[in-house]
């Protein structure tokens, strides 16, 4: 079975098979499949019946190389048929399997099959929508603070302009995810995780019209400070994918994460904003919004 590179220009095609896709972890979005590709890392798929079968390719890593859980909208696989599966197309692992897939055919099916290990810079934050749209009770109360000083300083003065994010921006998007860089070093060599993000940035930005991303932008003084971008990720769950703002300019940060819950999320009981990749302030501030859940990502080799 021949497998091939999958690109941005692949996203209608493949769209079908994502229309009841399940797995809670970002890593199943079709748009994530589809941007996160860089000079180290690119997907490929292939066609098997009614299933898309994704993987993952490593140019130097090769030890790295893996499968994800196999997509359909009809077909569920059991671990003796993913067992088979990975054999058919030649790999020994599969990365970002989710503790609900665990949980569903029990651990110690699985672990007869397939050795566990926890992916821990891998797990997910899920959100209530109405969480963080409503800022509601104490636990919030810094929050609303901080939206609070931003708007006293910047909206109310007429200086700020939140609007979607169109192809039309996408030369200004570009110039400011530099300026974000440039605040943290996003450089392969200073930060590799870093790095494959901005490349996903571009290559999302790049492909705005081709993907159905959803965002929204924020400019202070007609200048770009922050922009996110969603897209579907379940029927009850949208995944934050890219959220940027200046650190220099306080509340801003969660001046969007607010709007963005109030306007991109609407249709969605839940947001997943993603993993925090072992980075501990990344960590911190994702656990300041208080999850109501935190979904586990798994690899899975075989035995």
């Amino acid at each position: 079975m021949n497998l091939t590179p999958l690109a941005p220009q692949d996203y209608f095609r493949l769209k079908p098979y994502f229309e009841r896709q399940e797995h809670r972890l970002c890593s199943y979005s079709l748009v994530s499949i589809l941007t996160w590709i860089n000079q180290e890392y690119r997907p490929y798929g292939a066609f098997l019946d009614d299933t898309l079968i994704v993987c993952g390719e490593f140019n130097s890593r090769k030890q790295d190389r893996h499968m994800l859980l196999p997509i359909s909208p009809t077909r569920k696989y059991t671990p003796e048929m993913l067992a088979d599966l990975a054999e058919k197309f030649g790999f020994t692992s599969y990365w970002y399997v989710p503790e609900d897939y665990i949980r569903q055919y029990g651990r110690e099916r699985v672990d007869s099959l397939f050795k566990l290990q926890e992916q821990k810079g891998f797990h997910d934050y899920i959100y209530l929508t109405e969480d963080l749209s409503g800022l509601g009770g104490n636990r919030y109360s810094k929050k609303r603070n901080l939206i609070h000083q931003f708007k006293n300083k910047y909206l109310e003065s007429g200086k700020v302009a939140a609007e979607p994010i169109t192809s039309a921006d996408a030369s200004e998007c570009i110039d400011f995810i530099e300026r974000w860089c440039d605040e943290r070093g996003c450089d392969m060599v200073i930060d590799e995780s870093l790095a494959c993000e901005k490349q996903a940035v571009l290559n999302t930005i790049a492909n705005l019209d081709i993907l159905e991303v959803s965002g929204i932008l924020v400019r202070i003084d007609r200048e770009i400070c922050a922009f996110a971008m969603s897209s579907r990720l379940t029927g009850e769950m949208g995944t934050m994918h890219f959220e940027k703002a200046l650190v220099k300019i306080k509340g801003l940060y969660q001046y969007i994460d607010n709007f963005c819950a109030k306007t991109l999320f609407g249709g969605y009981t839940y947001i997943n904003k993603e993993s925090d990749m072992n980075i501990p302030g990344l960590a911190r501030a994702k656990k300041s919004y208080y999850p109501v859940e935190i979904v586990k990502s798994f690899r899975m080799d075989l035995r």
